[in-house]
């Protein structure tokens, strides 16, 4: 059974919407249980561009189960349909490959690495970017 999180869904729990706080965070809710897995947030919005950047999390007992490629699917659709951005981006650590995996499957594609642009509990790390425009997803 397919862990489906929709765009009603997302809405439903984006309380007073990305623009009125400057950051908006949506659980990562397992269907079946209704438990709270992770979370993803839109971190930073550049209006003039129409870009919305995102960051996300998840519990790692649910890694590997195609529940935040989905979720995330569901989010990136939500800011172009409904929240009208024109592009999304989302970063990860260069030793967290499997993290650009995620985005992958989300339809986002890389762009490039900048080095030493991060700071994590690792110290300062070079980053990995990925992102996807609104007519990518037009043409798929």
């Amino acid at each position: 059974m397919r862990k489906q999180v929709t765009t009603a869904q997302i809405r439903q729990h984006s309380s007073n919407g990305y623009k009125e706080k400057g950051m908006n965070k949506v659980g990562t809710r397992q269907i079946e249980t209704g438990k709270i897995i992770g979370n993803i947030s839109v971190v930073q919005v550049r209006e003039d561009i129409g870009e919305a950047l995102i960051g996300y999390c998840m519990s790692r007992e649910y890694w590997g189960h195609e529940y935040m490629p989905e979720a995330l699917k569901a989010v990136i659709d939500y800011l172009f349909d409904v929240a009208g951005m024109n592009r999304v981006v989302a970063s990860h650590d260069v030793n967290n490959p499997k993290s650009g995996r995620v985005m992958q499957k989300a339809g986002m594609k890389y762009e490039g690495t900048l080095r030493q642009a991060g700071h994590n509990m690792q110290g300062i790390v070079d980053l990995c970017y990925y992102s996807v425009i609104k007519s990518d997803r037009e043409q798929q």
